[in-house]
């Protein structure tokens, strides 16, 4: 970071590099769709100029996936205006590529899915953060902005919804 601020532009490419996959997959989860790249290059180029805002005993990454967070919410909330309906998320398989997700089989994932977006947004992201983008809870606290005691509520309460939905389905903590 010290190199970024410094005007290093390669160490700024570091960071874009290191973090752009977590940016992509947040900003899919979170109901980019197919403006996710857009999400992600736009959180980045805020990120860059807001640099010097940024907290140096901070940790980099919360930091950029509550700017990541903050412009899907403001790019889907922009199109549903525009479109005046609902949009479905299409989760590409290459976002998916970890070994966790990948046991899942199609099927199982999608009904996941389609839980997850039928909770209300509070429970949504809550749960994007802890177990699709395996932020612990302090993390999921700083990109939400969020007291990690509520983090911590909303989570079991978003479990208990979903526990609901799939009855016949584990839903684990």
């Amino acid at each position: 970071m010290h190199r970024v601020r410094g005007g290093d532009s390669a160490a700024y490419a570091e960071l874009v590099n290191r973090h752009a996959q977590v940016a992509q997959r947040m900003a899919v989860l979170l109901g980019a769709g197919a403006d996710a790249d857009d999400v992600v290059q736009e959180s980045f180029v805020k990120a860059y100029r807001a640099l010097g805002s940024f907290r140096t005993d901070s940790a980099f990454r919360p930091w950029l996936l509550r700017i990541v967070a903050n412009e899907t919410r403001n790019q889907v909330r922009s199109r549903q205006r525009r479109v005046r309906r609902e949009e479905l998320v299409a989760l590409p398989d290459e976002v998916l590529d970890d070994p966790a997700t990948a046991a899942l089989s199609s099927e199982r994932r999608r009904e996941l899915l389609d839980a997850l977006k039928a909770l209300p947004e509070q429970y949504r992201l809550v749960v994007t953060c802890r177990y699709l983008l395996e932020l612990d809870e302090q993390e999921t606290a700083t990109v939400l902005g969020w007291a990690r005691g509520t983090v911590k509520s909303r989570l079991h309460r978003a479990l208990k919804k979903l526990r609901t939905q799939l009855p016949d389905k584990e839903v684990q903590r």
